[in-house]
């Protein structure tokens, strides 16, 4: 198949990568010259606009934000005939039902498929993507979500899998923020927290971003980004904004939303969100 893929960055670039692996045609479109770069010393064709990009039978789009689905989709036109589009950002239920709204009376198939899993398993094909719309537009589409990862039917409507994604960042949201509140924790009762996180991890009290995380927490300033603090800010928002539409109790998500927008205000929004643990002063 001919793949455009929306969204080079540092998880969409080894995604569009194992599309490739697995023999199809894929161009990846960004904005960004550093993307583009990337994607050619990788051996990735790249383009910086989807019209310059060959006539797609497929499109993955793996924007940053709601705002930039909704120019994605005003750029492409309305004769989208004989696409599939992929959403696979995590926007939220109503933007991708909004954007798909507009992409299907364009004529496109539409489907919506957040993925968790961040760029280790982008890299390795194990991401877990939850996948929502009609079986046949994900039937259409899954030669290439396959490539990609696991993939988990969770409904026949647009947004079901961008909700089941909210359930996700929530957890994981909380999860860095517990995280880097334990270490901190170790490190004002004295101990090294280093050895408490190879103690802990394992036991009862351990999580994948303790594990994940964890180790980043106790390094610099500086360590690789993976995810950064804004995509946090941005995704913590996203499960406030769904909490706050059905009624939801989540003082917990909110607690760690302010830790997110704290470190961002202190200039950390481009590092790893692992650096959240800066919002805690040295004892």
């Amino acid at each position: 198949m001919n793949v455009t893929f929306v969204g080079i960055g540092a998880i969409g670039l080894p995604m569009a990568l194992r599309i490739q692996g697995a023999g199809h045609s894929v161009t990846g479109v960004d904005l960004s010259p550093r993307a583009l770069e990337l994607a050619k010393q990788s051996g990735l064709p790249a383009v910086d606009s989807f019209a310059a990009a060959p006539a797609p039978r497929v499109v993955i789009a793996m924007v940053a934000t709601p705002q930039q689905l909704a120019s994605l989709v005003e750029s492409v036109g309305t004769k989208l005939d004989g696409q599939t589009w992929v959403v696979m950002s995590t926007v939220g239920p109503d933007a991708v039902r909004a954007q798909g709204e507009r992409l299907a009376a364009a004529g496109a198939r539409v489907v919506d498929a957040p993925v968790t899993g961040g760029t280790a398993r982008a890299k390795t094909g194990q991401l877990v993507i939850f996948a929502s719309g009609d079986a046949r537009d994900i039937d259409a589409a899954r030669p290439v979500l396959d490539a990609m990862g696991s993939v988990r039917v969770t409904g026949s409507r647009l947004g079901d899998g961008q909700a089941i994604k909210v359930v996700n960042q929530h957890l994981c949201s909380v999860h860095i923020v517990a995280a880097a509140e334990a270490l901190n924790l170790a490190r004002s009762l004295g101990l090294d927290p280093a050895a408490v996180l190879e103690f802990i991890e394992k036991g009862a009290a351990g999580s994948w971003m303790l594990s994940d995380r964890g180790p980043r927490m106790l390094q610099g300033t500086d360590v690789d980004v993976t995810s950064s603090i804004n995509i946090f800010v941005k995704d913590s928002d996203l499960v406030a904004d769904a909490a706050k539409s059905c009624g939801a109790d989540v003082p917990l998500l909110s607690t760690a939303n302010a830790r997110y927008r704290e470190a961002a205000d202190a200039g950390l929004g481009l590092r790893d969100d692992s650096r959240v643990i800066e919002t805690w002063k040295q004892a």
